[in-house]
């Protein structure tokens, strides 16, 4: 698809704007690439230039995808990218409105994420025959992943200098170039030991990385290599509806609210950035919620 020379320079300047001044990660701003490009597409097709675009035209837009059956987490994504790309153009006079000021957010708790039970994640985690070093080092990996909610990105960027292995804490570089210290717990400290002594050594053969988790060539693991990991042992063990590439993450948040944990300590260990984004989860923990309070409020009407 090309573009006009306009719109290009544009969107290049803003992804750079991003990159260098706003400190975002290749890959997100990549995803505002993609999302960019989208638009700019539809603008082609209807012969509309991008600086001057209604709300009407961006809400056709979104209309569109919605009919597509875009999830309703990517419409929010979508809007929100789109109003950053114009708040820029408006700074950088060149606009003098943002067609987007008067578009809100769609809910996202109806797109509530998906998690595995407890039982699910023990029988996932058990899952690697860890005689062997790629086992060991997947044991390694989900262990530390359930354990700290990582996300994939920041799982195959772990580095060795940032693990805090006397105190059980991971240093992880998030979204934004954020650092945060997370703490994990003895199983995954356990099992991250043996791969560290008795099996990374061995998939270096002989080259040189800070990388934690490696291939069977020496590599850092890729996402998709992670991705395949995970799937892998949803086969196995037969936990295949629920899986996601976050599905650790979403289970690690949810576990933490069902077992008590106060919300403002998850958002910090999730690295979200707004406390709104961590109160999914909470949606997600209602029916514990409902089964705590029947439990032990003294007039509840369904007490067994």
């Amino acid at each position: 698809m090309f573009f006009n020379d306009k719109f290009i320079k544009d969107l290049s300047r803003y992804l750079i704007f991003l990159e260098v001044e706003k400190g975002l990660s290749e890959n997100t701003v990549i995803s505002y690439r993609q999302e960019i490009e989208k638009f700019g597409s539809y603008l082609k097709k209807e012969s509309l230039d991008h600086t001057s675009v209604s709300e009407k035209n961006v809400m056709n837009f979104i209309k569109k995808w919605s009919r597509l059956g875009q999830a309703v987490s990517s419409q929010a994504h979508q809007i929100s990218v789109l109003k950053s790309f114009y708040k820029y153009l408006i700074v950088e006079e060149k606009i003098d409105y943002n067609p987007l000021s008067g578009i809100s957010f769609p809910k996202k708790w109806n797109n509530i994420p998906k998690y595995l039970t407890i039982a699910e994640v023990q029988e996932l985690l058990d899952a690697p025959d860890t005689s062997t070093i790629l086992g060991l080092r997947d044991k390694a990996m989900l262990e530390m992943m359930y354990a700290t909610g990582m996300r994939i990105s920041e799982t195959v960027n772990l580095t060795t200098d940032r693990i805090i292995m006397s105190e059980g804490y991971v240093r992880v570089i998030g979204k934004g170039n954020k650092e945060r210290l997370i703490p994990f717990n003895n199983t995954a400290e356990d099992f991250l030991k043996k791969y560290l002594s008795n099996g990374r050594g061995k998939l270096l053969k002989g080259k040189i990385t800070t990388s934690v988790f490696l291939n069977r060539s020496g590599k850092k693991l890729t996402r998709q290599g992670v991705w395949k990991i995970i799937k892998k042992y949803g086969e196995k063990t037969g936990i295949t509806e629920n899986l996601t590439p976050h599905i650790l993450r979403h289970s690690f948040a949810t576990h933490l609210l069902e077992m008590g944990a106060d919300l403002r300590s998850i958002q910090m260990m999730l690295g979200h950035v707004n406390i709104s984004t961590t109160e999914i989860y909470t949606f997600v923990a209602k029916d514990k919620v409902r089964a705590i309070y029947d439990k032990f409020h003294p007039r509840s009407v369904r007490k067994e």
